[in-house]
């Protein structure tokens, strides 16, 4: 798993369960660079997707956005699915 230095990390693409796809999905939610994941909710975030795209995504993408909020917060380097009991016991939020 990529475990990049969150403090000079200049790219998506370079955190911790981002690939292209999540990386397009965080541009077209304003998010273009790490920094920017800080202070952000991952339900809101996956809301936000949801509504700009015009189409429901997998529920997974919390799960991601969730791992990249809390690597660049100061959290490790963990892998989404760390993060899916946590979503699923939150949904409601959704």
């Amino acid at each position: 798993m990529k475990n990049p230095d969150r403090e000079t990390v200049s790219r998506l693409e370079e955190l911790p369960n981002v690939g292209k796809a999540i990386a397009t999905d965080l541009h077209l939610i304003g998010v273009a660079h790490p920094k920017d994941l800080i202070g952000k909710d991952a339900f809101d975030m996956y809301k936000k997707l949801c509504a700009i795209s015009g189409q429901r995504h997998d529920p997974c993408v919390i799960d991601v956005f969730m791992s990249v909020v809390h690597f660049m917060e100061g959290g490790e380097a963990l892998p989404w699915w760390s993060f899916t009991e946590y979503r699923k016991n939150n949904q409601s939020r959704k």
